[in-house]
């Protein structure tokens, strides 16, 4: 799954987010509202991740939204 994909079904999607990374308010949410780098930036801001980690872990959080 591509990032178009996930933006487009980012109401969806949120769920999947919030177990992943729980710290993320509802608010977070919907102020980022699929849009990639802003998911990237509360990331480091929540986590205190380096963008490069941020950026690292989007991509397996993508790739596995294609597994059943």
């Amino acid at each position: 799954m591509n990032w178009d994909r996930v933006e487009g079904k980012w109401k969806q999607i949120t769920g999947k987010v919030k177990e992943k990374w729980g710290k993320l308010t509802d608010d977070d949410l919907d102020v980022i509202a699929g849009k990639k780098d802003q998911l990237a930036g509360k990331l480091q801001e929540r986590y205190g991740y380096a963008k490069d980690q941020a950026d690292r872990e989007l991509t397996e959080f993508v790739d596995s939204l294609e597994k059943p």
